[in-house]
């Protein structure tokens, strides 16, 4: 296993761990608030969307660790490359959205950037 393998391996676990502690915050945080105050005033098409839609970022985080991971291990060049696209743009886009709404003041625009780092090394975009 070389550096490239390590680096889209670590970029996998980050994004999957932090899809555990994001999954659980969402929800703890923003779900079961919306659910509880919600409730009377919104539909219950409504209520039954508004969780998924929150909790899709955690779903993305983690099918991009577990993709990032798969990549290291068993695809070639070009399948990296085209996993680390799109997942990649992914995290850049989450990073982006977590630094602009919370100025700065969250980890998760750190893990991103971290993951988005990795993503680049371990798909080889500077060795060439």
């Amino acid at each position: 296993m070389d550096s490239h393998e390590i680096a889209l391996k670590a970029a996998g676990i980050i994004g999957s761990g932090v899809a555990i502690v994001h999954g659980a915050l969402t929800q703890r945080l923003m779900v079961d608030p919306f659910n509880r105050f919600a409730a009377p005033h919104v539909g219950r098409a409504i209520q039954r969307l508004v969780p998924l839609l929150l909790q899709f970022s955690t779903y993305n985080w983690f099918i991009g660790g577990v993709a990032l991971w798969f990549a290291a291990e068993s695809f070639g060049r070009e399948a990296r490359m085209a996993t680390g696209l799109l997942v990649g743009s992914s995290y850049l886009f989450g990073a982006l959205g977590n630094l602009w709404a919370t100025r700065g003041r969250h980890p998760g625009w750190i893990l991103c950037l971290v993951a988005l780092s990795l993503i680049v090394f371990g798909v080889d975009v500077l060795d060439r």
